[in-house]
């Protein structure tokens, strides 16, 4: 009888499972090295690889959407809120995102105006800056702090930013608020929005490399309610006592980006890390009910009921994220993901719109016999 009973309980009957659920698979590297048909097969890998293939897919969508007819809001007068497209697309990134070389797939996005709006804290405005003016470097991640110190070393990570670095940034940003306060003088009781700050920092260090150029000159806000957060609060701290009275207001930003969300046609969000950045995205597309489209990348866990850490679904039950959504989390470090995750959706996109182009443009100029 025992046998028996261990065999009906090893060998129980399954349901079928077939219809609706694809079979695992991996790339099979007799077909040579082939990375966007290797990253095409992540969907079908499991784990981490299916979110990333999941994710591939609702960026997509986002920009499909993007690129379907709009109604244009003519009753709108601010240029980095007014609607641009029939899916406004929400980035966040924290500063580290910066710090190290995603910092250049970024800046691709903004670059090619393929996002609508960014969140990030006050080191994801200032490392870009600074990088402008001197570089950071490789290191170690076993680097001993009291050794850095004595020699004028920042460990980020395993990233290495020498205190030189923030001294030119001093000397660089210091002019611009003695400019940015005679003007807020001269204009008689105005003040200052961080996405105002940002702009015109953008727009003065005048860098190609530079996220903040981009988003400056093609009019793409950036937002960051943490903007004392950093060694640009650190300027700012210092240059209230050389020149005491710049005024930054946070809450005409709050409306800037709220209103964002509320007059945009669809909404998607992309966060690359949590706290602030996460949220602030999220709590804006409460304002509209949800977001349609939504992409979590991050290493937290939702154990200790961080938002940081929070899967989509407890967004969804703030309406932060629509219940029709079909969001999706990676758990992963960002600088091994996003750069494959931009590569295969806004990078793909933009080089074969490129091509068909160059290619149409051939056609009209040596018409096909």
């Amino acid at each position: 009888m025992e046998p028996q009973l261990a065999n009906e309980a090893v060998l129980k009957k399954s349901v079928d499972i077939s219809e609706g659920n694809p079979i695992v698979k991996g790339y099979d590297f007799n077909n040579g090295v082939n990375y966007e048909q290797l990253l095409s097969v992540y969907r079908y890998s499991g784990f981490q690889a299916t979110n990333f293939g999941l994710s591939v897919d609702q960026i997509n969508k986002m920009l499909d959407e993007r690129e379907k007819p709009f109604e244009e809001d003519s009753h709108e007068e601010d240029e980095f809120i007014k609607r641009s497209s029939n899916c406004t697309i929400f980035l966040g990134y924290t500063s580290n995102m910066v710090s190290c070389g995603n910092r250049d797939s970024i800046r691709f996005i903004v670059q090619h105006k393929m996002i609508d709006c960014i969140v990030t804290t006050a080191g994801g405005v200032e490392e870009d800056l600074i990088k402008c003016l001197s570089p950071t470097f490789i290191g170690d991640f076993e680097l001993k702090g009291s050794t850095l110190r004595e020699d004028g070393i920042n460990r980020i990570g395993n990233l290495l930013v020498p205190n030189n670095n923030y001294c030119k940034f001093e000397d660089w940003v210091m002019p611009i608020l003695d400019k940015m306060l005679e003007e807020q003088k001269f204009k008689k009781n105005v003040s200052w929005t961080p996405s105002e700050i940002i702009e015109r920092l953008g727009l003065e260090i005048n860098d190609e490399q530079s996220i903040c150029y981009w988003a400056a000159k093609n009019k793409i806000p950036i937002f960051c309610p943490a903007l004392t957060d950093g060694s640009l609060g650190d300027m700012m701290y210092f240059h209230s006592f050389r020149k005491p009275g710049l005024i930054i207001d946070i809450l005409r930003d709050l409306r800037r980006l709220n209103t964002m969300a509320v007059k945009a046609a669809n909404s998607g969000i992309i966060i690359v890390g949590g706290g602030v950045i996460k949220h602030h995205i999220c709590n804006a597309n409460l304002m509209r009910n949800g977001a349609d489209f939504a992409v979590y990348l991050n290493t937290a866990c939702e154990y200790d009921g961080s938002d940081s850490g929070a899967r989509p679904d407890e967004a969804v039950s703030w309406g932060k994220i629509k219940a029709s959504a079909s969001p999706v989390k990676i758990y992963g470090d960002a600088t091994l993901i996003l750069p494959l995750l931009v590569g295969e959706t806004f990078a793909k996109r933009y080089h074969n719109k490129k091509n068909l182009n160059v290619t149409n443009i051939r056609e009209d100029f040596c018409p096909i016999p």
